[in-house]
């Protein structure tokens, strides 16, 4: 593992490589799992605040969850969750030939609205785990990522391809710290294993 001022981020994160490929696992993200997306505390007033504008494209029944149960939920460990329609998609999701997407990521390439989308999604396959004074970034392997980690000439690793998600959680500077210390840390790690 790696350490980075207030983040702790395991090894596979820099080793496996990853690169989200829709047209194979049709966004099932937003449709499979056991609750919601996670959600900071920050981004329900953000989302409250956007719904209107992320209405028109959402679903009908996303809207209809939205307006009868709220923006957000909480899972089994009283996390911040987005609400699912019937205990399966997220109802910020959008099918568009057969592939699910959030209606909050098109409003915002639209240029509705600035939040992209709640930042769990955005860095997904990392999981944040937040203590008292740290982060824990781990690589969250699901069956449905199977076809993004196979590794393809120039394929990326996850870090590599969660670049953009990860300075917007964390910041430029955080970013650039950890890529310097991370090729060190696996530079010092293969010489350890011949």
């Amino acid at each position: 593992m790696l350490v980075v001022e207030n983040t702790i981020l395991s090894d596979d994160i820099f080793e496996q490589c990853f690169s989200c490929d829709l047209s194979r696992c049709k966004g099932i993200c937003c449709v499979e799992g056991d609750a919601g997306a996670p959600l900071d505390e920050e981004e329900i007033s953000i989302i409250e605040d956007s719904i209107e504008k992320v209405k028109p494209y959402m679903c009908h029944q996303g809207v209809e969850c939205t307006e009868h149960y709220g923006v957000f939920d909480y899972d089994s460990f009283g996390h911040l969750v987005t609400p699912l329609i019937n205990d399966k998609e997220c109802a910020f999701v959008v099918f568009e030939n057969g592939i699910a997407k959030c209606a909050f990521e098109k409003a915002f390439f639209d240029k509705k609205i600035k939040f992209r989308k709640p930042i769990s999604c955005h860095l997904y396959p990392i999981r944040i785990s937040t203590y008292n004074h740290y982060d824990a970034l781990n690589y969250h392997q699901w069956s449905v990522c199977q076809n993004a980690c196979q590794p393809h000439q120039q394929s990326p690793t996850i870090f590599e391809f969660l670049q953009e998600p990860l300075i917007r959680k964390y910041g430029k500077k955080w970013y650039q710290k950890v890529k310097k210390q991370a090729a060190l840390y696996l530079v010092n790690k293969q010489k350890l294993t011949f």
